[in-house]
């Protein structure tokens, strides 16, 4: 049964769907990236989640950056108070 399923294993195609971003906004004007200077019309949202602290910590445990929709390089962050 071990074999049966290593085999199995081996012949699945690996997943190709990560996701690219949690939510994409539209901006209301257009505007430059400062890293790549092209022309944004919408930004990506990606979430942050705090996975390793040595101490006991007051920081959030969630946040999100906006990046660029063309290059990708991190605009903003911001981390959750509330949650």
């Amino acid at each position: 049964m071990a074999d049966f399923n290593a085999a199995a294993a081996a012949e699945a195609p690996e997943e190709t769907t990560a996701r690219d971003s949690e939510a994409e906004y539209t901006l209301e004007y257009a505007c430059r990236c400062p890293h790549c200077q092209q022309t944004l019309r919408t930004v990506a949202v990606i979430r942050m989640l705090r996975s390793r602290v040595n101490f006991t910590s007051t920081m959030p445990r969630r946040g999100r950056a906006v990046i660029c929709s063309q290059c990708r390089k991190i605009l903003t962050v911001e981390l959750n108070v509330l949650t």
